[in-house]
């Protein structure tokens, strides 16, 4: 192969790996989720009013003094879902935060269930968010299913 044609090939090569990465960030740009500046956690007029309850009821009987090992309030909130709360927060620009102890306020507690809603759950699945509370992002429907089972008979109250 003479060194011409090595060049056209190396050009055409840069040329398709430029292309895959200009469709990728354009991709990646569509699918990106909107971040607002704003602290204002119920931006979708969906109401989870009845999913929290349901969920405050299988958790802790409406008890905001609850504590299972770390996890603690009325829903039951782990010190790692307070962190990633936190970190959506700060990716958002709010001087918001919240702190281990606002796990035993009920209305905080609210606002930390919608808060991510809002950043995981934006097509306000029930079925998501009720196994995703129990079981993390990455739930297992197996896992997951005797939890969700429960949530959704308080919800049919």
């Amino acid at each position: 192969m003479s060194r011409g044609e090595t060049v056209i090939l190396k050009i055409v090569f840069m040329i398709k790996v430029v292309r895959k990465a200009v469709l990728t960030a354009a991709i990646l740009m569509a699918c990106s989720v909107e971040i607002s500046a704003g602290t204002n956690v119920k931006e979708s007029s969906f109401d989870w009013d009845p999913v929290i309850d349901a969920i405050i009821q299988v958790e802790s009987g409406g008890n905001p003094k609850a504590v299972s090992g770390p996890s603690c309030g009325a829903m039951q909130i782990t010190p790692i879902c307070v962190k990633q709360c936190n970190i959506i927060l700060e990716n958002r620009k709010s001087k918001k935060r919240y702190t281990l102890q606002d796990r035993f306020d009920v209305q905080k507690s609210k606002e930390m269930f919608l808060l991510l809603q809002s950043f995981y759950n934006r097509a306000n699945d029930v079925e998501h968010a009720i196994r995703s509370w129990n079981g993390g992002q990455k739930y297992s429907k197996r896992a997951t299913q005797r939890y969700y089972e429960k949530v959704m008979r308080h919800l049919k109250k």
